[in-house]
Parts: structure tokens; sequence; C-alpha cells
């Protein structure tokens, strides 16, 4: 049986673990080969919070995305880093050949209220959440236009793209801002039937919110949060009663988006946030 993606190759970033992960490996398992990239290094707003991915990490999609027979290119690169970014997608496309699908996954998360935000926790949270994942589109943009068979492109955004979250202030402010970049690219990219949505996902169990500083969101008062103080906080976002999704669930919109099924699907901002958007 073929498989959704069958033949296509899918540019992921943000690869090494958690979504990127999930992510390249779905899409593998449905017939794409991969170029998967991941900054394999820590930000020093992030890594009070939480630790980044690291290369034993990324090697590891690698092992699972080439368990499934698929082929897989895995490069270190930053998506602030244009043309770090840019050589890393050109060396995927020089050994695989092709590129249909881009998913724009790499982000990072910090808290504080909005006006108590470092200038630092502004600064990496804008390069990184929303100039990144315009470097992400801009480096493939060209490929996808000259190769002329059309493609799909996707942002990873956040419920947080579409409502404003106290705590969050910088992480909002660029989820909003990919969404209207999403809907210009959509427009522009149409005529060379290239597709641009963004995904839209609640909470989602991976390192980004099993954290003190996603716990903090929810009991801002304690001076020791932990996961079960704030489970009320957690369950009280979604409309359907759990506290947080899976990144398989997001995989599926991704897998979804990325296949012919969805070929008359573009600038849309698709959630898969248990109801959280809504309520």
């Amino acid at each position: 049986m073929t498989g959704r993606v069958e033949g296509k190759v899918a540019f992921v970033t943000g690869a090494a673990r958690g979504q990127g992960r999930s992510h390249a490996v779905r899409l593998a398992e449905e017939g794409a080969d991969i170029i998967a990239v991941d900054i394999c290094a820590d930000i020093d707003t992030v890594t009070p919070y939480y630790p980044l991915a690291t290369e034993a990490e990324l090697k590891e999609t690698v092992r699972q995305v080439e368990a499934l027979g698929r082929r897989i290119v895995a490069r270190t690169a930053d998506v602030r880093d244009l043309d770090g970014l840019q050589a890393a997608f050109d060396a995927g496309v020089a050994e695989l050949g092709r590129i249909d699908i881009v998913v724009a996954n790499a982000g990072i998360a910090t808290y504080g209220r909005s006006w108590e935000l470092t200038a630092d926790q502004w600064r990496d949270m804008i390069d990184v959440n929303l100039t990144g994942v315009y470097h992400t589109a801009k480096v493939a943009i060209p490929t996808m236009i000259e190769a002329g068979r059309g493609g799909s492109i996707m942002f990873t955004s956040s419920i947080g793209g579409l409502k404003g979250i106290q705590q969050v202030g910088h992480y909002v402010a660029a989820k909003h801002g990919i969404v209207g970049l999403m809907r210009t690219m959509a427009n522009e990219l149409g005529p060379y039937r290239v597709r641009v949505n963004t995904i839209h996902p609640t909470n989602v169990a991976t390192i980004m919110i099993q954290n003190p500083g996603t716990y903090g969101m929810f009991v801002p008062d304690d001076p020791e949060p932990t996961q079960e103080k704030a489970m009320p906080g957690f369950m009280s976002l979604n409309t359907l009663p759990v506290p947080w999704v899976e990144s398989a669930d997001i995989s599926s919109a991704v897998l979804y988006l990325a296949s012919d099924e969805a070929r008359y699907v573009t600038g849309v901002a698709l959630p898969v946030d248990a109801g959280a958007h809504v309520k």
C-alpha cells in the first residue's frame, strides 16, 4: 500500500526530539524522506527552564527514520542563522533530490509578565519563533517554485497564535506573527501550487511544557511549582477534559496538510487544541 506522502521529501526543523521528531517519523512512516535540522545547543534565556536538544537526540531521530527504511539527512543548524540553515537545507536537497514539504517546527518557550520580560528574552523569542520560521520558509521556497510541483509549508503556531495567554506575551506575539506571515505567503505562493498553513496546538506533552516554568504559569505565586499543583490550570485550558495532547496528535495534522488529501487547503489556521481556542 502506498504511503500518503510516498516519494516526497520533508524539511523539518526542531527535529531532534518532541514534536519535530514525531513529525519526521510520522512522515517517514508514510513514505517521505527527511531533511532534519536542530540547533543541538542551549540558548541562555531558555536553559533556566529546560535544556534544548542534543546531538545524541538528533542521532536518535536519524535512527528511527532509517529503521523505517527511509533516507534522512540530519544537520545541526540554528534557525536564527539564515546562511547556516540554507547550507543545511541545500545539503539535504543535494542528497535527496527534491523538496515537497516544509515543517517549520523549531521553537522555544520562556516565561514572565510582558513588561517584566528581559530584552534578551524578547529578542531570543522573536528571533527563534518568528524570524526562524520565516528563515525556514525562505530557504526552501525558491527550490519549490523552481521544481514546479507545488508543495506544502506548515508553521507550528499555538493556541497562543489565536488568543492571549498570560506569562508568555513574547511567545504569543511571535505565534500571532507567523499567522500573518502564513496568510501572506499563502496568497503569494498560490500561483505556484504551494500551500501554506499554520497548526495551533494546545499544550503538548513535551519538555517544553513539562518544566517548572510552565507549571509556574498556572501557579504564579508558588515558589516551587510542580506538575501536580499546575494540573487544575492545565485542565482549565481545554474544552475537552484533558490537560494536554500528544506529539502524535499534532503529527496527524502535519501528515494531513502534507498529503494530497489537503491539496486545496491553504491559508488555514488549524487548531489541534482540545477546544482551547474556543474556551
